[in-house]
């Protein structure tokens, strides 16, 4: 004969709900089970809760927290019924695992690129990361770690729902329990921020990093598409669209313009202390090397567009007039019929060159920008099996053109856009400056003693190491500059050099700002009087009180200030 039990009833606070859940646990193995996957549970939501903003902010101190979403959402969840409890837990547990997946994504930008994701106009940037990735590990390991960073992302915010609801279902089965847990830790709350409680500076006791992760995307939201307004506008207003190509630039005819981009070359190599004394002092030699040539600079800053990465915006910045800080801003100027630099430069009779040794390929932009002829790593020669790529040594890119373009003697003026590369990210491999005349093909950096070429995955995993490798690489590209200007220079070249964006935070620094250095070097006095009025310092390295423009306002400027 069997003896059938009835239900116990609910007691006070459980509904029945709770108790079908909680005789779903039967036997010590299943009570253990259920406790460790609510111990995990509790772990996950509450690191969710209380990660700081920045990775250098992660440490098992600052992670002592006290996280205001959490214990307002335990309040709410507990005085829902069963139905709309379960539904609410899912949907907070959902939107939980969003905001962390972004929070991943913004503690990447900070630590890269110096500045927040933007969940409209940054997607793109993922894929330029990617594509960068490749050169180190390869095309098996980046769809291997794309796969496995979309798969984690998913099972993230669905490991968060489950956790979410797990803990609101474990929170109302012990009702009084949860409301005086609430009520002590809110009041601790509200203690420790009136005091301004911090375990680890800067990060607060009192933490409310979710809600302002929220908070922050939502107007970074109403921020990024009242600037792509402003761009649209200032994009249909171009004061040079018509200008015949006989009123421009009228004060540089008969000059082969060189504009050279020095990878990562920021404001921070200059003063940094980390970079400043042996940077600076290769800019001093140089200044007195070519003045002693005959030429004579003149430097100040401008302020890029972007930090960290994202060149090809920063140099769409210089060229348009227009500030360019993401892709989508990038393919609508590209579509456009905007005047860029380089193409006042092709109206006004220069033929037009582009050398760009990290491209492979048919460049989409070429006509956009007015260039007559691009060279990339298809068709530029270098035959070095070390240094291609991002690592193509600048004094061999210098010397292609120089060979290509500057030595025939059936040209006219030339004007020509130079991305030098050597600094690069991840500054594993460095060049040493060598004699002109033995550059050849390239092949001769691959001799012992022709470079310093270090394992890239042992140097990504050295900060100081990554920071030496991007002084020197900066020193490098810098002598390699000047050194071209004394082998190659006369009368007729005006170079000018500048930075495209600052390096990334972990060797910038966290204040480092996004300004860059910009110099022009020539042997023609009147071309420097011409700027006179710009208030631009003398020589190759700007001080600190040098003055800092908008990289957009450059174009303007240079063109007013050549024209008739």
């Amino acid at each position: 004969m069997s003896i059938h039990t009835p239900p116990r009833a609910p007691a006070r606070g459980e509904t029945a709900g709770d108790d079908r859940a909680a005789r779903d646990d039967k036997g010590p193995g299943h009570v253990r089970i259920g406790a460790i996957l609510t111990c995990l549970a509790g772990v996950l939501v509450f690191l969710a809760l209380v990660a700081p903003r920045e990775v250098g902010q992660v440490t098992p101190f600052a992670l002592l927290r006290i996280p205001i979403e959490g214990l307002l959402g335990a309040a709410l969840l507990i005085a829902l019924p069963p139905r709309a409890r379960r539904v609410l837990a899912v949907a907070a547990g959902t939107l939980l695992g969003l905001l962390t997946v972004l929070r991943v994504f913004q503690m990447g930008f900070l630590a890269i690129l110096g500045r927040s994701f933007d969940p409209i106009f940054d997607w793109s940037q993922l894929g330029s990361g990617i594509t960068l990735l490749e050169d180190s590990m390869g095309p098996a390991g980046v769809i291997g770690t794309t796969v496995g960073a979309a798969v984690g992302g998913a099972a993230l915010v669905v490991l968060m729902a489950l956790s979410v609801r797990r803990l609101a279902n474990l929170a109302a089965r012990h009702r009084t329990t949860t409301i005086r847990t609430v009520a002590v830790l809110t009041g601790a709350w509200l203690a420790c921020l009136a005091v301004g409680a911090q375990i680890v500076a800067p990060v607060p006791v009192a933490a409310r990093s979710t809600a302002a992760l929220g908070l922050q995307t939502a107007q970074q939201v109403s921020t990024s598409l009242h600037d792509q307004r402003i761009f649209d506008e200032q994009a249909a207003a171009d004061a040079f669209r018509g200008t015949p190509g006989a009123n421009l630039l009228t004060a540089l005819r008969g000059k082969d313009v060189v504009f050279t981009y020095v990878e990562s070359y920021g404001r921070s190599a200059l003063e940094n202390p980390e970079f400043a004394p042996t940077v600076g002092a290769v800019l001093d030699d140089g200044t007195r090397r070519l003045a002693a040539a005959g030429f004579a600079s003149r430097s100040a800053y401008l302020t890029s567009s972007v930090s960290g990465g994202g060149s090809w915006l920063a140099h769409a910045t210089l060229l348009s007039g227009l500030r360019v800080t993401n892709q989508h801003s990038f393919d609508k100027l590209v579509a456009s019929d905007r005047l860029t630099l380089t193409s006042a430069f092709q109206r006004g009779g220069w033929q037009t060159v582009s050398v760009m040794p990290s491209n492979s390929g048919p460049w989409p932009e070429q006509a956009f920008y007015g260039i007559d002829r691009s060279y990339d790593s298809g068709n530029l020669g270098n035959r070095s099996l070390t240094y291609s790529g991002f690592q193509t040594p600048d004094q061999y890119t210098l010397s292609a053109f120089e060979q290509i373009e500057r030595s025939n003697p059936d040209r006219g003026p030339l004007m020509a856009e130079i991305p030098l590369v050597s600094s690069h990210w991840p500054w594993a491999k460095v060049p040493n400056l060598l004699d002109w005349d033995a550059v050849g093909d390239g092949s001769v950096f691959d001799r012992p003693g022709a470079g310093r070429s270090d394992p890239v995955d042992v140097v990504e995993s050295d900060p100081d190491r990554m920071r030496d490798g991007y002084r020197r690489s900066i020193e490098y590209s810098l002598s390699t500059l000047v050194s071209y200007v004394e082998k190659h220079g006369d009368d007729d070249l005006v170079l000018v050099v500048l930075g495209d964006h600052q390096p990334a935070t972990f060797v910038a620094g966290d204040d480092a700002g996004m300004d860059v250095p910009i110099t022009i070097v020539t042997r023609d006095r009147a071309v420097l009087d011409r700027i006179g009025g710009w208030g631009w310092q003398d020589g190759l390295r700007p001080g600190p009180r040098a003055p800092v423009w908008p990289m957009e306002s450059f174009r303007d400027r240079f063109l007013t200030t050549f024209a008739r």
